[in-house]
């Protein structure tokens, strides 16, 4: 792991490059400031799970369920993708502009913040990326109307506010709520509704199950950057309420999530392959042991990077299940 020192005001931007071009994670894989190497890093490429995996299922949804139609799941996959990584850019940004981004931070490398890139690049990336979706979006509100219109912008202006603005969500606290119901039922129903042109109860229920676990991603995150957060003053859950609130944030929102699927088929009596994603809950004892035990960065680094992985294997147990149980 490298830790940058954030450039001093008087830093020139020469100065901060030449810092930048010192970051050697060996050999071949030296980083350039504004390279492809160092916006692949800048979309944070482990958190993007969250965006897949519901778009995931409310596709497979709306296959089972005979209503799918793939030109508009493709395009709501690519602009889920879009505005998470423009969440990413944002987030880089106005942690680097407030000062939560600063050289004692244990998590994975801010390019902002360590002179990869400069603020009025990531500016101009956070727009370009943002034009870029409202482009791809149109598709989708010619199929789906105003309704997608409005999950679009509500999605991206969460997104932006989540970490910018006078009151960013993720300082306030608010970012769990925020992830559970965008990266959650929002994200699936609107990927069904796209396709089917209506959308019900079961389909939302559904979609809870990938904000639970997306709410577990950013607790590891949460629980990485306590003490960081405390100096800063970004209000997160863990920082309000301690990291033992925390520990017990993940593995619920981890277990309500592996239930849902059992719900649905109990009350439904239907879809009982579904219950295939509440199989994730076995591959969870060793991150669960991290979660528990460990506070350094390194540790929870990579406990991150599991959950995510397991919002992916939720989301692709689930959609199979749902598949097979439609036939």
């Amino acid at each position: 792991m490298i830790l940058v020192r954030k450039p001093s005001d008087g830093a020139n931007a020469p100065a901060a490059a030449a810092l930048a071009e010192g970051l050697v994670a060996g050999g071949k894989n030296k980083m350039k400031p504004g390279g492809l190497k160092t916006w692949l890093l800048a979309s944070r490429p482990k958190t993007l799970p969250a965006a897949v995996a519901p778009v995931i299922m409310g596709a497979a949804m709306a296959y089972g369920d005979g209503v799918h139609h793939f030109p508009s799941a493709i395009v709501a996959l690519v602009c889920a993708l879009l505005i998470q990584v423009n969440t990413n850019f944002v987030n880089d940004y106005a942690d680097f502009k407030k000062g939560t981004d600063d050289p004692e931070r244990i998590g994975p490398l801010r390019v902002t913040q360590a002179g990869l890139v400069t603020p009025q690049q990531m500016k101009r990336a956070i727009w370009l990326t943002v034009i870029i979706t409202a482009l791809l979006g149109l598709y989708l509100v010619y199929r789906g109307g105003w309704p997608i219109a409005v999950i679009g912008a509500l999605s991206i202006l969460s997104g932006i506010l989540y970490t910018e603005g006078p009151y960013p969500l993720g300082y306030l606290g608010l970012g769990d709520v925020f992830v559970l119901i965008f990266f959650g039922p929002v994200a699936v129903g609107g990927t069904y509704y796209v396709q089917a042109l209506t959308v019900n109860w079961v389909v939302i229920l559904a979609g809870f199950a990938p904000g639970l676990l997306s709410v577990a991603i950013l607790t590891v995150n949460n629980m990485r950057d306590i003490e960081g957060d405390k100096k800063t003053g970004k209000k997160t859950l863990a920082v309000r309420f301690g990291r033992g609130f925390a520990m017990k944030e993940y593995f619920y929102s981890v277990l309500a999530a592996c239930l849902i699927p059992v719900v649905i088929y109990l009350v439904t009596d239907k879809y009982k392959l579904a219950s295939l994603g509440g199989l994730t809950l076995f591959f969870t004892p060793g991150v669960l042991g991290v979660i528990f035990s460990k506070t350094d960065g390194p540790s929870l680094n990579k406990a991150l990077a599991v959950t995510g992985r397991l919002l992916l294997i939720y989301g692709v147990l689930f959609s199979i299940g749902w598949i097979f149980s439609s036939r």
